[in-house]
Parts: structure tokens; sequence; C-alpha cells
């Protein structure tokens, strides 16, 4: 049965990650999203706190938390914060889970204790192409067997830490013709001759995260690179990285519709029409009764899925589920919250057109709405 109540762990956690954004994260984002850059700084600070390898075994250094529901509980915080800023921090998550995944002991050993030493260092997971997004097994980066190591070509776009990530793990394909069988997941080291940084992204929201194209041109790397050599077993990866992904993308669109939705409720409370506060005008009352309600749900829905994934339970629907309520849910609270602040939630000098801009990405990335609807329906359906 679903536990509604956190544990203490997860909430000391709840609070170091809130109290880490209000203090870190808070205060600077609106200027990072203007320069459009990644905040070292405050990367650097998270990386201290070990808030962004707190989900890393502690065989390797991490915190060891094994939790998804932990996960997306921190998650909502730090996108709470600053969505921008969370990104960048969770694209180093969906690097290392792969090679939690699939990755042999010697691999982990050897991958995951980089993320978890002195340094900040960023992670990118290169899934995505120009010709396929969600489509997985159509990707077109090829990897071809030459003596002892393995030659990547191809190119990978909107890639969260792309060229600046310390270690990327890549996806690309043995045989097309065999579509899934054919996909292998290699780990790509910064400096590796042949791996070089693409377009740089100039983006409508998160532009506190890095966006950028991967080439792999003639990119030589150590065939004990590759992770997993089951055929499918990179393809499962990917797709069990998707499905545990998803719940913490939903906790990130609910981190920023409570922004939204808390700002327009304290300006509804000061801001004065005809004399009264407007929060007692019944047309903003109910708007916010409406956002209330909204996040309230998404986050159950996000919590069922993440507590079924900690129980090891199928949760691919329900994943999905949550995902697409959450995405489709911050989009409208945001854009609530626009409408309640009137011009003022028009200009850039106000968070809540910041937060509009970033919450458009979640009915986009790790998997879109549409994508979604369609992984729901399908399991709804079943073979006819």
């Amino acid at each position: 049965m679903v536990e509604f109540d956190l544990t203490d762990e997860q909430r000391l956690l709840q609070k170091t990650a809130h109290e880490f954004a209000e203090r870190e994260m808070r205060p600077v984002a609106l200027e990072y999203d203007k320069k459009g850059t990644v905040p070292w700084d405050v990367i650097k600070k998270a990386h201290a706190l070990g808030l962004d390898t707190a989900f890393i075994p502690e065989a390797y250094g991490g915190g060891g938390i094994d939790s998804a529901l932990t996960h997306v509980v921190v998650n909502e915080e730090l996108n709470w914060g600053c969505a921008g800023m969370a990104t960048g921090l969770i694209g180093a998550g969906l690097a290392y889970l792969p090679i939690i995944h699939m990755g042999t002991e010697d691999q982990k050993k050897r991958f995951l204790t980089r993320f978890t030493g002195k340094e900040a260092r960023l992670g990118a997971l290169c899934l995505t192409e120009p010709d396929a997004g969600s489509d997985v097994a159509n990707i077109s980066t090829t990897a071809k067997k030459d003596g002892e190591e393995w030659v990547l070509n191809g190119v990978k776009r909107f890639i969260t830490n792309g060229g600046i990530a310390d270690i990327h793990v890549v996806f690309a394909t043995l045989d097309k013709s065999r579509a899934h069988f054919g996909i292998r997941a290699f780990v790509v080291e910064h400096g590796t001759p042949g791996l070089k940084a693409g377009k740089v992204e100039d983006k409508m929201g998160v532009r506190a995260s890095h966006t950028a194209e991967v080439i792999l041109d003639d990119c030589r790397i150590p065939e004990d690179n590759l992770l997993g050599s089951d055929e499918g077993t990179a393809f499962y990866g990917a797709m069990k990285t998707l499905e545990s992904s998803r719940p913490l993308v939903a906790s990130g669109a609910i981190g920023i519709a409570r922004a939204a939705y808390e700002y327009a409720l304290d300006y509804s409370r000061k801001r004065k029409a005809f004399g009264t506060p407007i929060a007692k005008k019944q047309a903003i009352a109910f708007m916010l009764a409406d956002m209330k309600t909204k996040i309230e749900a998404a986050r159950l829905l996000t919590w069922r899925a993440a507590w079924m994934l900690d129980q090891g339970m199928p949760m691919n629907k329900e994943a999905s589920i949550a995902k697409l309520f959450a995405a489709d849910m911050a989009m409208d609270v945001t854009t609530d919250a626009v409408q309640i602040l009137g011009g003022a939630g028009y200009m850039k000098d106000e968070p809540v057109e910041k937060w509009m801009r970033d919450a458009k990405i979640f009915q986009i990335w790790e998997g879109t709405s549409q994508i979604q609807r369609l992984v729901i329906s399908r399991e709804e359906i079943g073979e006819l």
C-alpha cells in the first residue's frame, strides 16, 4: 500500500534541498536565465552537499539512496528553485543511470567514481538525434568494431551538458536493419579524439542549463567502454532509464508549478482592485483553487509511479500518466500565474514569465506528451 507520509530521512533531504534552492538558486535564477550560461558556482555548492551524487550507490562514493520516491521529492524542491540549474544536475543523473543499470563492476568503479570525487562533474545522456527522438530504435549513430576499439560516428542533438560533460553515455547502432536488437550503449570520456561539441542551443526556457549537439567523428573508444553485451540490453537499458526518469521529470514540472502558484497566491493577496485584494474576487479565487488541485493531483500520480518503481512493480503506464499530467499541469498553472499577475506577469523582471517558459520543455523532453498518450493508450487498449 502506498505510504503517504515521508520518512524522517526523506523529510531531511527535502528540507536540505529546499533550503539550498532558496539560498543558492532562487537569488540568481533570473540572472543565469538572462545570461543563458551554466551556474558552475551553484553546481559546485550542490556537489559539496552531495545533492548531485546522493543517488549513486555508496560503494562508488555516492549517498547510497536508491529510492525513486526520495529522488522525486528532492527534485521537486530543486526545480522550485530553478529548473535550468536542476536540469544540469539531473543530466548527470541520466548519464549515470545506464551505467548503474548495465555496467560491469569494473565499469561502475571506473565511471561512477568520476562523479563522486572532490570536483563537481557533469554527465550527458546522448540519445536524441536530428531524425530520432522518442523513436530510440531508429537512431543512426553507428558503432563499428576495429580491433580492440569501437569507432563511433554520428550526431546527437539537444543533449543536456553535451560537450561539457565529463562522461557522455552514447547510444549507437551496430546494425540499423536489426532495429532495437542492434542498439548498444558506450561511455565516451571528455577529451576523447573525435568527440566534438556542436551547436550550442539558445533555448526558450531552462536557460541555466547547457544544451548542445554532440558530434562523433571517427571517435575511438576502448572496447571495454561498451555497456552491456547482450542483444537488446542497451535498448532496454535506454527504456529503463526513460521509464525511471519520467517520475523524476514529472516532479520537476510540479516544482515549477508550485513556485508559480505560491507566487501568484501571494501576489493576489497583496494586489488590490476596486478596493479589495484580487484573491477575494471569485474569478481569481477559483483559478487559484484549480491550480492547487492540479498540483496536488500531479504529485500523487508522481509519488505513485515512484513508489511502484521502488517496489519493483511494472509502472510504465503509471510513469507515463504522471509525466503527461504533470507536464500539462505545469504549463496550465504557470500560464494562469502570468494571467493573475496581468501585465506585470508578462514582464521579464517577474519570475512567472520565466516559469512559464521553463514549463514548456516538460511537455517535450523524456518523451513528448503525445508519446505518453501513445504509451498509455497502447497499454489500455492492448492487442486487438
